[in-house]
C-alpha cells in the first residue's frame, strides 16, 4: 500500500502560493561629491551630463537633477546606470552590467542602501546623500549646473541663483560645474556672468524647475520582479536530502545545499528553520519577493535616467501572489520572511496594496496638499484565472503527484480557467477602476503592462515540452500536449481579454468607455516569442550549456554519491549565475532553485512543511522562487516597451526637447 508523506494534503495550498502569479509581463527593447547645504552653491567634481552638447555650440546654461532616482540613497547606485544607458535601451544596459558584474547582479549592493527598509515601509525622513529629506513630499532637490558649448578656456563664471529669496551668488572657473539644492514647486532663475580676457562679459539666463513625478508599481509577481532575488541564492557543492511523496526510506534525493549551511543535510538529520534561513536570497521585500529587477522598478528609474530634469518618487507596492480580490483589495500571504536574528516570528499576511497606496498618498497630502499621483504601473488577472493551476497541470508528471495535486486543487484546467475569466475577471476589472479613479484622477495614467506568453520560442512555437530544465524535482516532466494546449489559451484568448478589458473593447461594458481606457502596453510579447524558458543558445553560460541537461538527467540519482556530488557535471552549483545574458528571458525550474532555492516560511504554521527535508518543501524550493516568470532581460526588455508609454503619458518628451535651443548672448548691464 502506497503512504503518502505526513501533511503532504497541504501541499495544494502550498503549490498554489509558490506557483501563484506565474504571469509574464514584457516589453520589446528600446532604445559624488557631498552636497552643499541647502540654498548655499558648491563647487562639485565633474559628473556625466544627461544630455550631450556639440563642443562648437553656442554657450548655454545646462543643468540636471543628481540622483534623480528617489528610491536610491547613494549617488553612486544611480550614476551605474546612466553610464551604461547611454546610447543604449534598457535590455542593453542590463546585459552590460550582468557582463560588468560577472553575472553576481547589480542590485547585490544597491539593495541595502534605499529609501524603502526590507520590510516594505518609507524612511521618512530618508538620508539621502548625507542630507535628510521627505521621501514623499521633498521640499527641495539637488541640482547640478554647468556652462556648456564653446567655453573660452579659463573663462571665470559669476553665478546667480535666484528663487525669489534674493540671489544667491558664486564666483568659479567656467569649467567647473556648480551645485546646489533647488526648492520643490519654485522656478529659480539662474544668471552667470562669463569674463574672459579683454573681451565684455556675456550673460545667460535659463529657470531651473525640477519637476518631481510619483510613481506607484501595483499588482502581481510579473509587477514585484519573481524569479530576481536582488541578491541571489549562494550554493554549496554538498547535497541535501529531500523526501519524496512516497514514503519509503528509498524515495529520497539529492539536491545542491545552501553555502555556509552547517546543519543536517541527511534527511533522517533535520535541523531548524531558523539555522537555514541564515543563508537565504535577498529581496528589497521578502514579503512579497520585489525586486529592483522588476519591470516596474526598471520603467520609473529609466524615466529618471533618460530625463534630466525631473525626479522620480517611486513606491513599489505589487506583491507576488496577489489577485485583485485577495492582494490589492484585501490583504494577501507573504511570500517569506527575511532572515531574522533576534528568530522574531514571521508575520504572514502583506496588507493590500490600494489600502496602502491611499495611506501613502494621504501622509503625503497632509504635509503637501498638492502632491499627487502621477503614474500608475500595473499588471494584474493572472492569478484570477489559476494561470498557476496551468502551469502547475503541464509540469507536475508522476501519477502519484497529479492524483494528489488534482485532488487538493492544485492542478487547474484550461475550462476552469476560461470560466474563471469569463466570470470574475471583468467584474474584478470594473471594480478595480472605481477604485484607481480616485487615486490617480485619469485613468489613462495608469500604465497596464501586459503578460507575454512564457511558453514560446522561435519566433511563436511553443516549446516542445520534456525535462530540460524541469529535472531539479523527480516528478516534474512538461508534458507537450498539455503544454501546447496552455500556450494557445494564453495566446488566443487570455492576452486579448486583458486587452479588451483594460482598453473597454471587444464587447466590455465600462461606465464611460473613452474616460476609464488605461493604457495599455503590449509591444513586448513579440519579443518574448523568441525566448521563452526553452530558449537555448550556443552563447548561453558556460555553467548552463555543460550542467543543466538537455535530456533532463543533470542531476545524480544514486543518493549515496548525490549527497557528497549531487550534479553529473564536474562544475560546482556556486558557479551559477543568475544574470548572466541567455537565450530564455523566462526562469525555468532549475533556474528558480538556483537563483532563489525559497522555503515557504511566510505561509501559516498549519501548512508549514514537517521539516526542512519534507516532500512539500521539495516541490516548493523548485518554483517558490519564480519558475516560468521573466529574467532580470526579461523585464528589462518589458521596461523599454513601458517606458515610451510612460513617457507619453507624462508628456516628459514635450517637456524636455532632445535639442534645447541655445539662449541669447548679452552683455551685462554695466550702467
Amino acid at each position: 500500500m502506497i503512504r503518502i508523506h505526513l501533511r503532504s494534503i497541504v501541499l495544494g495550498t502550498l503549490l498554489v502560493a509558490a506557483l501563484g502569479g506565474f504571469h509574464m509581463q514584457g516589453s520589446a527593447a528600446q532604445t559624488t561629491a557631498s552636497p552643499a547645504a541647502p540654498g548655499v552653491p558648491a563647487a562639485v567634481p565633474d559628473a556625466p551630463a544627461a544630455a550631450q552638447v556639440a563642443p562648437d555650440a553656442l554657450m548655454q546654461i545646462s543643468w540636471e537633477v543628481r540622483n534623480r532616482f528617489r528610491l536610491f540613497r547613494e549617488e553612486r547606485d544611480f550614476l551605474l546606470h546612466t553610464d551604461s544607458a547611454r546610447g543604449h535601451s534598457i535590455l542593453e544596459s542590463e546585459q552590460a552590467m550582468e557582463l560588468l558584474s560577472e553575472g553576481r547582479g547589480w542590485a547585490r549592493n544597491a539593495v541595502n542602501r534605499l529609501c524603502i527598509d526590507l520590510t516594505g515601509r518609507v524612511s521618512e525622513p530618508c538620508t539621502r546623500d548625507n542630507v535628510r529629506e521627505s521621501y514623499l513630499t521633498p521640499t527641495e532637490h539637488p541640482v547640478t549646473v554647468r556652462l556648456t558649448g564653446t567655453v573660452p578656456v579659463g573663462a571665470t563664471c559669476a553665478w546667480s541663483f535666484d528663487d525669489g529669496d534674493g540671489p544667491r551668488q558664486s564666483t568659479l572657473d567656467c569649467a567647473e560645474p556648480i551645485n546646489f539644492r533647488a526648492r520643490y514647486g519654485r522656478a529659480t532663475v539662474a544668471t552667470v556672468d562669463v569674463s574672459s580676457g579683454a573681451e565684455a562679459p556675456q550673460r545667460l539666463t535659463t529657470e531651473i524647475k525640477v519637476r518631481d513625478v510619483f510613481i506607484a508599481g501595483l499588482g502581481d509577481s510579473i509587477a514585484s520582479g519573481e524569479g530576481n532575488p536582488d541578491r541571489q541564492i549562494a550554493l554549496s557543492d554538498e547535497g541535501f536530502c529531500f523526501r519524496s511523496y512516497l514514503g519509503s526510506a528509498s524515495a529520497q534525493y539529492y539536491r545542491p545545499s545552501r553555502a555556509g549551511y552547517k546543519g543536517g543535510r541527511a534527511c533522517e538529520a533535520p535541523d531548524t528553520l531558523q539555522v537555514w534561513q541564515r543563508q537565504s536570497a535577498l529581496w528589497f521585500n521578502s514579503a512579497c519577493h520585489r525586486s529592483l529587477y522588476s519591470y516596474q522598478t526598471r520603467t520609473a528609474l529609466a524615466l529618471a535616467v533618460r530625463y534630466p530634469h525631473i525626479a522620480v518618487t517611486y513606491l513599489p507596492l505589487a506583491c507576488t501572489g496577489a489577485t485583485i480580490a485577495d492582494g490589492l483589495f484585501g490583504a494577501q500571504r507573504a511570500r517569506e520572511c527575511p532572515p531574522a536574528k533576534s528568530g522574531a516570528a514571521c508575520q504572514g499576511t502583506v496588507d493590500a496594496q490600494l489600502a496602502e497606496l491611499r495611506e501613502a498618498l494621504n501622509a503625503a497630502k497632509r504635509r503637501r496638499p498638492d502632491r499627487r499621483l502621477d503614474l500608475v504601473l500595473l499588471s494584474i488577472g493572472a492569478n484570477d484565472i489559476n494561470f498557476s493551476g496551468l502551469v502547475a497541470d503541464v509540469i507536475v508528471d508522476t501519477a502519484t503527484e497529479r492524483v494528489l495535486f488534482r485532488r487538493t486543487g492544485v492542478i487547474g484546467s484550461v475550462n476552469d480557467s476560461r470560466a474563471a475569466m469569463a466570470r470574475d475577471l471583468p467584474q474584478g476589472f470594473g471594480r478595480l477602476r472605481e477604485a484607481l479613479k480616485p487615486l490617480v484622477g485619469d485613468m489613462s495614467h495608469v500604465v497596464f503592462v501586459s503578460y507575454a506568453n512564457p511558453t514560446l520560442t522561435d519566433g511563436g512555437t511553443p516549446c516542445a515540452g520534456g525535462r530540460a530544465g524541469f529535472d531539479i524535482h523527480p516528478s516534474f516532466n512538461a508534458n507537450p500536449q498539455r503544454l501546447a494546449s496552455v500556450s494557445n489559451y494564453v495566446q488566443n484568448e487570455f492576452l486579448p481579454q486583458l486587452k479588451a478589458l483594460a482598453l473597454c473593447e471587444g464587447g466590455v461594458l465600462c461606465r464611460d468607455p473613452s474616460g476609464d481606457r488605461m493604457t495599455f502596453v503590449d509591444a513586448h510579447q513579440a519579443a518574448f516569442a523568441d525566448h521563452g524558458f526553452c530558449a537555448r543558445a550556443a552563447n548561453d553560460p558556460e555553467f548552463d550549456r555543460e550542467c543543466f541537461s538537455a535530456k533532463g538527467d543533470s542531476f545524480n540519482p544514486d543518493i549515496v554519491t548525490a549527497a557528497a556530488q549531487p550534479m553529473v557535471c564536474d562544475r560546482s552549483p556556486g558557479e551559477y549565475r543568475a544574470y548572466l545574458p541567455r537565450a530564455r528571458w523566462i526562469r525555468d525550474a532549475n533556474d528558480s532553485y538556483f537563483a532563489a532555492m525559497t522555503y515557504p516560511q511566510g505561509l501559516p504554521a498549519a501548512s508549514q512543511p514537517t521539516d526542512i527535508h519534507d516532500a512539500t518543501w521539495g516541490v516548493l524550493s523548485a518554483v517558490y522562487g519564480g519558475a516560468v516568470h521573466p529574467t532580470a532581460e526579461g523585464h528589462a526588455a518589458m521596461a523599454d516597451a513601458a517606458l515610451p508609454a510612460a513617457a507619453s503619458v507624462l508628456q516628459l518628451d514635450a517637456a524636455e526637447p532632445e535639442a534645447p535651443t541655445a539662449p541669447v548672448l548679452t552683455a551685462p548691464d554695466t550702467r
